[in-house]
Parts: C-alpha cells; sequence; structure tokens
C-alpha cells in the first residue's frame, strides 16, 4: 500500500488536523463493496448541500440521525418481525446498517425527511460573521523625516 506524504499540506494549514485521519481513513477503506444503503451527496446551491439514503422497508422509528463532533451517523435497525415469511427471492435488504459522513466546519444538518422510501437529510453551511472575508484599511504613517524642519534660512 501507497502512503500520501502530508508533511507539505502541514506547512502552510493550520487547523487541517482531521485531513489527515480522512485520508487515511478513506485509503484503508475497501470501494468494491457497495454501500449498503445506497446514497447520493447533492449540493443544492454554494451553501446547501443534501444526503438522500435509499432506505427501502424502514420504517420512521427504526431510523436514527446523530451527529457527534463533525460526524454525522444516519443508522437503521429494523424491528424484530415476528412473520414468518418464505421466500423465492428476497432482494429488498432488512439487515441493519450504519452510515457515517464526516462534516465540514460550519456545516449544520437542519432536517430529514422519509418519503417513498428515500431518506433526505438537509444540510447548510453557515460561516459565522467573524469569520467571513472582510477587508482591512491600511492607514499612511508620518514620514520619518520632516523635510520642512530639517531645511535651514540661508542669511
Amino acid at each position: 500500500m501507497n502512503t500520501i506524504d502530508l508533511t507539505p499540506l502541514y506547512r502552510s494549514s493550520i487547523g487541517f488536523d482531521r485531513i489527515g485521519a480522512m485520508l487515511d481513513k478513506a485509503l484503508l477503506s475497501d470501494h468494491t463493496t457497495p454501500t449498503n444503503p445506497p446514497y447520493d451527496i447533492e449540493i443544492h446551491d454554494d451553501n446547501q448541500y443534501a444526503i438522500r439514503l435509499a432506505v427501502a422497508g424502514f420504517d420512521l422509528s427504526e431510523l436514527v440521525i446523530q451527529v457527534e463532533k463533525s460526524v454525522l451517523t444516519v443508522t437503521g435497525k429494523k424491528a424484530e418481525d415476528k412473520t414468518e415469511r418464505q421466500y423465492i427471492y428476497q432482494g429488498i435488504s432488512n439487515r441493519a446498517f450504519e452510515c457515517q459522513f464526516n462534516l465540514a466546519d460550519h456545516v449544520e444538518v437542519t432536517g430529514a425527511e422519509l418519503h417513498n422510501g428515500l431518506l433526505t437529510i438537509h444540510l447548510v453551511k453557515e460561516i459565522p460573521e467573524e469569520m467571513k472575508p472582510k477587508s482591512i484599511a491600511i492607514h499612511a504613517s508620518d514620514p520619518a523625516i520632516d523635510r520642512k524642519s530639517t531645511r535651514t534660512k540661508v542669511a
């Protein structure tokens, strides 16, 4: 396995300590395994996003959404079904799942809805006023030598 040297990133960046851990996790994960449940990540505009998960067969009471330390976790656990069923083919997954999404700084979950087997989680990035770009005024300083006062009168 190849390793990535993040030293140049750390030399020129401040506060991005999580990036190294996220890259390591992404490189170590097996990308050939299909995700369960399948999901889409949509961008609606510069600051609004949505995660849409296909949770066919799950009821509202069987789904949990939590955010802790900038990690969004969606968990689904089927209630025990006491009905005995016989299948010719079973293609609808009813096993428990847990999906995690790393959220960037200042990304907040604003709501969620379940409609037609799709769980949609709405996100918005709200940058605080103190973190938005601002212009800094540049003031001219007084000259170091005042030319008028250094001139002498010739008699």
